[in-house]
């Protein structure tokens, strides 16, 4: 350490010049030995002695039950508790600073840089504990339906129930596939301790962790799940635009008739409980990507919110809860009877199944063009419509604003619903700058003339607390109407002098007082104040945008924008077929009395 130490001072004289700067890594206490380790760490298959690899169902069920990781419970399915953390941890989420993603990324609060050598040391130190055990478990698979788009992931775990999920939540391989893999994509994950996160400069000692240039995650200090499907989603979102491809948080779904439809939306906005429809055929719950040739999921299975599921009003996902899903941090009583209403342990009960527990799914994972594009807003101010129609401009705008209501339980920390605005209804795991995948988005809007809505599925008749949240029957109504078409008939209101948005005056069996969210509202004068915070709100989260003329644009799409204007102009040009007493074109004798 002393001679080490020495090399190193000496070296600070030419840290000044890029060239000898970069020669630093390949001294004491450089990058060659971390280098060394992860390559020796993506050997796990060929090297460790207990290595499990994609394992079968029922061998993975005995593993996570012999190892005491999980229980049984109603429907032959695997409950297990994820630990301290119940849901995602974004503030100890971070992207490699290096190499093309310096550029690339839109660097900030969400994305949050660290150094390749800090990274080297976490993947280290996580390597350096599966190394160590017993058994290690590897999935090999891959993310994407489409084959000239998808990525080879290799997940490397410590529990062999995060193995499970994997095989559930990613594309499994066949037997050919498998013989000749080669990962693009490696994330490992262990309970290793990261002890020295201070002096590199994290928040804690969890750390969730991606390399976009290397293909390589982390995940340790959290057994949370969903980390590691939401790693992977992040490396595609940051892949895909970069050849052209959208990328989207949303599920989607396919008619009997090959109609697509895409439902944008965060955690608890719906995707999963919509797209769960028996008239049409599942593609996926969550992520997607969006070609010359269509909409391809980029998953193998579904992740759905457990917290007050109903046989009822959730056929599809309640009967999907059998043998192979799992269950995570859900209430059972003493007969292993699951009590989806119970949010003690966290609002963020999950279910993990495969694709196929859902019999109407498509099994290719892939369908043509959208027709329809619905955002899914869980607005907790209740001002927003039920259903909005929304312009090329507007679907830009709210497409980039992405507001909702963080719901609670999907976020450690939040408790109730919280308004928020993240990008493209996923900014935690977009990690490009909105303009990238604004621009994509037009560029399917127009070139297949594509219907977008906004669809309310959160407060209405007041804010949280005084309303109450939108009846699920209404809106599957309501997308319904979207899907047949039928909402094309029906008449549209003015814009709004709020936010500019057009809904529907009636449609079918719906209560119009419903569809007007200010008819909803006993007080005027809230309901008033309530849009006017919400408006500001939007256009404060749109500032940040305004430096280029890109976004700068759109921005009159939004709240205090031009529609208004722009409709008034629009209804002005309409005399002659609107204004009853339109008097056109007269004679002149006939002018003469007048």
């Amino acid at each position: 350490e002393k001679l080490a130490g020495m090399y190193a001072r000496n070296w600070t004289k030419y840290e000044a010049d890029p060239f000898m700067a970069a020669l630093s890594g390949a001294g004491p206490g450089g990058d060659a030995v971390a280098g060394y380790k992860i390559k020796q760490a993506l050997n796990f298959v060929t090297s460790h002695q207990g290595c499990q690899r994609n394992m079968a169902y029922d061998a993975m069920r005995e593993e996570v039950l012999a190892r005491g990781e999980g229980k049984v419970v109603e429907n032959d399915t695997i409950l297990v508790d994820t630990g301290k953390f119940t849901g995602r941890c974004p503030k100890d989420r971070y992207i490699v600073d290096s190499g093309e993603a310096h550029k690339n990324v839109d660097w900030g609060d969400v994305n949050i840089p660290i150094k390749e050598s800090t990274f080297n040391k976490v993947f280290d130190c996580c390597a350096e504990r599966l190394w160590g055990l017993e058994k290690v478990y590897v999935f090999d698979g891959f993310v994407g339906s489409s084959k000239k788009s998808r990525r080879a992931v290799r997940v490397v775990t410590e529990l062999a129930w995060h193995h499970h999920f994997c095989t559930n939540m990613f594309i499994r391989p066949t037997e050919e596939e498998l013989e000749s893999f080669v990962p693009e994509i490696t994330i490992i994950n262990s309970k290793a301790t990261f002890s020295e996160w201070k002096e590199h400069g994290l928040r804690s000692e969890t750390c969730v962790a991606v390399d976009m240039d290397r293909g390589l995650g982390v995940v340790t200090g959290t057994q949370y799940s969903g980390e590691m499907k939401k790693g992977a989603f992040s490396m595609m979102n940051y892949l895909l635009p970069l050849q052209g491809i959208m990328s989207m948080h949303c599920s989607a779904t396919v008619g009997p008739a090959g109609d697509t439809a895409i439902f944008f939306g965060l955690s608890g906005t719906g995707k999963t409980t919509l797209s769960a429809d028996t008239t049409r055929y599942l593609i996926g719950d969550d992520e997607h990507g969006w070609d010359e040739d269509g909409v391809f999921n980029l998953e193998g299975g579904c992740y759905a919110k457990m917290i007050d599921l109903n046989p009822v009003k959730e056929p599809l996902i309640h009967a999907a809860i059998r043998r192979d899903a799992i269950l995570e941090n859900v209430v059972v009583d003493a007969e292993g009877k699951c009590d989806y209403k119970d949010g003690s342990r966290t609002e963020n009960t999950r279910g993990s199944y495969p694709m196929w527990h859902i019999p109407n799914h498509e099994p290719t994972g892939k369908a043509g063009h959208a027709k329809n594009v619905i955002f899914l807003t869980c607005d907790a101010f209740g001002v927003l419509p039920p259903v909005s129609k929304l312009t090329t401009e507007q679907a830009l705008y709210h497409l980039v604003s992405g507001y909702t209501a963080k719901v609670a339980g999907t976020e450690m920390g939040v408790t109730e619903p919280t308004a928020t605005f993240s990008t493209c209804f996923g900014g935690a795991f977009m990690p490009l700058p909105p303009k990238r995948y604004a621009e994509l988005f037009r560029s399917k809007i127009e070139q297949h003339n594509v219907n977008v809505y906004l669809v309310n599925t959160g407060w209405t008749g007041g804010a949280y607390g005084v309303g109450k949240r939108m009846d699920i029957v209404a809106t599957r109504a309501i997308v319904s109407a979207i899907l047949d078409g039928s909402i094309e008939q029906a008449e549209l209101s003015a814009p709004d002098e709020h936010f500019q948005l057009r809904f529907p005056t009636a449609l079918g069996q719906i209560d119009p007082a419903v569809l007007d969210p200010r008819k909803a509202w006993a007080d005027e004068a809230a309901y008033r104040a309530t849009c006017e915070k919400l408006a500001g709100m939007y256009a404060r989260n749109w500032t940040k945008y305004e430096a280029d003329p890109f976004m700068a644009a759109l921005s009159g799409a939004g709240p205090g924008g031009d529609a208004v204007a722009g409709y008034k102009i629009k209804q002005a040009l309409n005399f002659v077929t609107s204004h009853q007493g339109c008097q056109r074109n007269m004679a002149y004798d006939a002018m003469r009395e007048e």
